[in-house]
């Protein structure tokens, strides 16, 4: 194995133990329990696992009923969502006809059942959802909306977290929440937003989750953005296997490298580790409400 696709070595343990607040172990190489003692050897004591689709929605749930270091979150990524509706188009239909054969059918069949997970006491949130611009061409927004919406209304039915997807539709998704009215308990996942829209969802009391990404050379936004987010509004996950932190970036990410974009946190806000790690596992616990 090259050192470029070899796991990052251990990080120094935490002082203070903290949760990756939303990371993918059904993405990730070897097991679970394998994954949960690295993470704990480290100081990374609880898990956030959220899933994308039903599969992996169930997997979630699964999983957080046979490990009390794992909580589960469920939802229809904002990209499933189109691909619900739209179907396989390369037998010819055209967009309309994928959507007249029912295609929104299957998507509210397919949000029933991420309606009957939010119940389960395992799941502590519905996500991630939202809107995707980058992924999803314009073909894909009613559906993409139609599901965040759906999403909204079942995590508050079932006085769940919200976990948000944003990728490149900050405005939309704010009106959204907006229009529907967000949750008790919001969470921006992997947050890409600038220091103004962190303002923003300060004055919401919407949290905001920093990945690995804190670290790249190219991302002082969001380094601008977590010095003015407050502190009892702050998490931080991994989003693995994606975005490893640097000095790592491009190597496979797994929770027990929250020590490393956590003291990376730390540094921008001027803070030592440990008062951030405190913070962290205080919000945590209460935006997940476990």
């Amino acid at each position: 194995m090259s050192s470029k696709s070899a796991p990052p070595p251990l990080p120094e343990p935490l002082g203070v133990a903290v949760a990756d607040s939303h990371t993918h172990l059904d993405m990730q190489e070897g097991t679970v329990e394998e994954a949960l003692a690295r993470a704990a050897a480290v100081g990374v004591t609880t898990v956030v696992q959220v899933g994308c689709d039903i599969k992996g929605s169930q997997w979630a749930a699964e999983t957080a009923a046979a490990h009390r270091e794992v909580h589960a979150a469920v939802a229809l990524h904002p990209n499933e969502a189109p691909r619900i509706v739209l179907g396989d188009l390369a037998d010819g239909w055209s967009r309309q006809g994928a959507r007249e054969a029912g295609g929104y059918a299957a998507l509210d069949d397919a949000l029933a059942e991420i309606d009957r997970l939010a119940a389960l006491d395992v799941v502590k949130a519905v996500g991630e959802t939202g809107l995707d611009r980058f992924r999803t061409g314009p073909e894909g927004i009613a559906a993409q909306e139609r599901s965040f919406r759906a999403h909204i209304e079942i995590a508050k039915r079932h006085d769940k977290a919200l976990v948000i997807h944003d990728r490149e539709a900050h405005a939309d998704v704010l009106r959204i929440l907006a229009d529907e009215g967000a949750p008790e308990r919001t969470v921006f996942h992997c947050y890409s937003g600038d220091a103004e829209m962190a303002e923003v969802c300060a004055a919401a009391g919407y949290f905001m989750s920093f990945a690995g990404n804190v670290t790249f050379k190219n991302a002082q936004p969001l380094r601008d953005a977590l010095a003015v987010a407050p502190a009892d509004l702050v998490l931080v996950e991994t989003d693995a296997p994606f975005l490893t932190p640097a000095p790592y970036r491009g190597r496979p990410n797994a929770p027990y490298l929250i020590p490393v974009t956590l003291r990376a946190m730390a540094q921008v806000r001027g803070t030592d580790e440990d008062t951030l790690a405190a913070a962290i596992a205080a919000n945590t616990a209460r935006a997940f409400g476990y």
